[in-house]
């Protein structure tokens, strides 16, 4: 729900948006690209995901994002450290093992009633808290929304998500009946910011795009991010900011 009066912000900045941005230079091949997702999404995941969402009680649907969540809390502690947050890095390695235990093998997230707070740490935040710029922005193929410095995250986060390995033990029904639980459970928790982009931007591409990178900031700055941080960002000045710290689920 914090997100939401960001995300109502960037109605007013779709309508008033150039066409061309400097931080993406790549908009004409993104523009393309996103209109192919936005294809597949409309044939196939978003029916799929809202047939999800109707047959899945709310409480269900809570376990498998709880479940998968925790599978990348590795991922989360070890850019913790990189990025020199060594106490958060102890408390959200508790929370692994607390969920991972007490909460059956993070089923549920019991780490959260005693106050440990999940965070969302990935390389391409720590590239950004090292200083380097963000690049260009890009949408890929079916992932979506990205940048020059936050692929080398995407690929990392693939390599400590502990579902990664999970599929690759498990044998072939359950890897492939869970690898698609995963992505339709992810596809249905972004439902409410595809139906804001639908029913309220004025050029959705721009209000995707706005709203990942706003949404990105604010995970850089665990949540604080001061007033100049967009237009810092979009001049790809980080390395001038002492920055303290992904997936419009924030």
């Amino acid at each position: 729900m914090k997100m939401i009066p960001m995300l109502l912000m960037l109605v007013l900045l779709t309508g008033c948006a150039t066409a061309q941005n400097e931080y993406d230079p790549l908009e004409g091949m993104n523009r393309n690209i996103g209109s192919f997702n936005t294809a597949v999404d409309e044939a196939v995941l978003r029916p799929v995901a809202q047939g999800y969402v109707t047959g899945v009680p709310k409480g269900g649907r809570n376990v498998v994002t709880n479940f998968f969540a925790n599978l990348l809390e590795v991922n989360t502690v070890v850019n913790d450290v990189l990025q020199g947050k060594i106490v958060q890095g102890l408390g959200d390695t508790t929370r692994f093992v607390m969920n991972s235990t007490l909460g059956i093998f993070g089923l549920f997230d019991v780490a959260s009633e005693f106050g440990l707070e999940r965070h969302k740490e990935d390389f391409g935040q720590t590239l950004a808290v090292w200083g380097v710029g963000q690049g260009a922005y890009i949408v890929y193929p079916f992932l979506g929304p990205n940048s020059v410095r936050n692929t080398p995250g995407t690929i990392m986060s693939y390599f400590l998500d502990g579902a990664t390995y999970f599929f690759v033990v498990a044998n072939t029904p359950i890897a492939i009946g869970g690898t698609v639980l995963k992505y339709v459970n992810d596809r249905a928790n972004i439902e409410d910011f595809v139906k804001l982009r639908d029913e309220m931007a004025l050029d959705p591409y721009v209000f995707v795009r706005e709203g990942w990178r706003q949404s990105r900031i604010y995970n850089i700055y665990d949540g604080h991010p001061p007033a100049s941080a967009s237009s810092d960002d979009e001049d790809d000045d980080f390395e001038d900011d002492d920055f303290a710290d992904d997936e419009f689920d924030d």
